[in-house]
């Protein structure tokens, strides 16, 4: 996989929780671990930080190489992102990621208003190949930063739900389908989570003709879990199952809402 699209799909996946529903006068924190494994072994691990004051939110987030995958090349990455908690979604004022891939880095910036992308810059800047599918103004209108958007109000319908995702260069859809529910623990959380198959449908901002896109294009058996944090009412993501030709990877909590 792509580092980048890996990358961003990773932290689309592995994000943290807060409430969409209350204005607070001092900070809610709220703090999640994630452990990413391939075929059972460690590959990665992140660790999110979300700040809510008043109707403002910032999620802070670190990714980093482990185990195995160090050998090859060590992978770092950081993200942020900020916005307004409204009343059914949360609208992104600014989304930033950076990672870094042995010596080879970039650094993605977005802005937002009123969910549509207002500028986004990238450092170093990609070199365009002839048969890459441009993003037109029309893909970056009515858009979510892949931070905010796998996150849900407690009242709402998690699956099934189409999100439109932007990462700074590419436009993605994550089609969410309905597969019941399934028992979940970890540290933090003990209960029911509602389990979604994953629909990965590219749009714009890719090579075409990529064997990895077109493989997550292809696959029908994601899955995305998500547990609700009844303290601050939010449905997110603790596990996600990601098949490859090397094995399945596979993102879970180690921690949630502690």
């Amino acid at each position: 996989m792509n580092c980048r699209i890996g990358f961003s799909a990773l932290l689309a996946f592995a994000t943290a929780t807060f409430s969409t529903g209350t204005a607070y006068a001092v900070d809610v924190t709220h703090n999640t671990d994630y452990s990413i494994s391939l075929a059972g072994l460690p590959i990665a691990k992140a660790s999110f930080h979300t700040a809510l004051k008043d109707k403002r939110y910032t999620i802070s987030g670190t990714m980093s190489s482990a185990g195995l995958a160090d050998i090859f090349a060590q992978t770092s990455g950081e993200t942020s992102v900020s916005g307004v908690v409204g009343r059914d979604q949360l609208s992104a004022s600014e989304y930033r990621v950076k990672y870094q891939t042995g010596k080879k880095g970039r650094a993605i910036d977005v802005q937002f208003r009123d969910g549509d992308v207002v500028s986004a810059s990238m450092k170093p800047p990609r070199k365009i190949p002839k048969n890459w599918v441009p993003v037109t103004q029309a893909d970056m209108r009515n858009v979510v930063d892949p931070l905010s958007g796998l996150i849900f109000p407690g009242n709402a319908r998690v699956c099934p739900k189409s999100v439109p995702v932007f990462d700074g260069e590419s436009r993605m859809d994550l089609k969410l389908s309905p597969k019941g529910t399934r028992p979940f623990k970890t540290e933090g959380f003990q209960g029911d989570v509602i389990v979604c198959g994953i629909k990965f449908v590219p749009k714009s901002g890719f090579r075409k003709g990529r064997d990895d896109v077109d493989y997550l294009r292809k696959l029908e058996t994601m899955e995305i879990w998500f547990a609700k944090a009844e303290a601050v009412n939010v449905y997110a993501p603790v596990y996600v199952r990601i098949p490859t030709n090397y094995g399945p990877v596979t993102i879970w909590a180690t921690r949630f809402g502690s």
